[in-house]
């Protein structure tokens, strides 16, 4: 169900959110120059993490790893991208956005158990 196209499209548009979000927060939290750092620095820092550290063979990835790593770790900086979002939206006083984009991610995780265990044995 991980591999599934619904789910991965799911996966896509929080990941989106997510970047969207890294934004919004860079510029909610800065002023001046930094503002314009953070607005672009953040998502861009969050992709390059999302992109770069990846599981070789990875069935819902392209299967390329520029820099590989075990699945516990991909799991866990994956969850980290998603915590920031949820954060951040908490943070910048918007609970309820926050709250469905933590729901939205338990939903994907929930539907990808069979991805999640095959990360936890790599």
């Amino acid at each position: 169900m991980g591999s599934h196209p619904a789910n991965l499209m799911l996966r896509f548009l929080l990941e989106l959110c997510v970047l969207a979000v890294g934004g919004y927060w860079g510029w909610s939290v800065s002023r001046g120059f930094t503002r314009f750092l953070l607005v672009w620095g953040v998502p861009l820092l969050l992709a390059i993490v999302w992109g770069t550290f990846a599981v070789p063979d990875d069935p819902s990835r392209s299967g390329r790893a520029p820099i590989p790593v075990p699945g516990v770790l991909r799991l866990l900086l994956e969850l980290a991208n998603f915590c920031f979002g949820v954060w951040a939206l908490y943070s910048l006083g918007h609970p309820v956005p926050g709250l469905i984009l933590a729901v939205l991610v338990v939903v994907h995780y929930l539907l990808s158990y069979d991805r999640i265990t095959w990360l936890v044995h790599q």
